[in-house]
């Protein structure tokens, strides 16, 4: 019989506490409900644009309401064009430093295994790019992700 003097409730009547909640964290910038002026889903558009010169150049001009599939485009032209440049770059010192006897062509194998490490970096950002896109999650490259949003904001480079 239990004691009418004891305030305390018993074990079992207590609730158990609430769990804690969740650490804050900020969202990440998702794939947004615009509408897109062409006739397929933002992230497929997205990843499409998301191809080196060629897609971004392409889905940059046809799209003109969705801002992600843009940022997508501006950014591939962007990297796409930055590679074709240190790439030709590369090539050119490769060719000259090539004619170098001995000393020369140590250097352009030098180069030559950088042009190789080089494309292996551009094919993993590449395919981040795009899985990311595909997801619908917006991810900027390093460096070259800001100077694509401040070309979207109209921003001079």
């Amino acid at each position: 019989m239990p004691d009418p003097i004891d305030p305390s409730p018993s074990p079992s009547s207590v609730p158990p506490p609430p769990p804690p909640p969740p650490p804050f964290s900020a969202p990440e910038p998702r794939l947004t409900g615009e509408p897109s002026s062409l006739d397929l889903p933002p992230n497929i558009a997205a990843a499409i644009a998301c191809i080196p010169l060629i897609g971004g150049v392409i889905f940059y001009i046809l799209e003109k309401r969705n801002s992600f599939v843009r940022f997508y485009a501006m950014q591939s032209i962007i990297f796409g064009g930055a590679w074709l440049l240190l790439s030709i770059v590369l090539k050119v010192m490769i060719a000259v430093l090539s004619v170098i006897p001995i000393i020369g062509w140590f250097f352009a194998v030098l180069l030559g295994i950088v042009l190789v490490l080089g494309w292996l970096i551009f094919l993993v950002i590449f395919l981040i790019t795009v899985v990311k896109a595909f997801i619908g999650k917006r991810w900027e490259i390093p460096y070259i992700g800001p100077l694509a949003q401040k070309q979207m904001a109209g921003g001079a480079v």
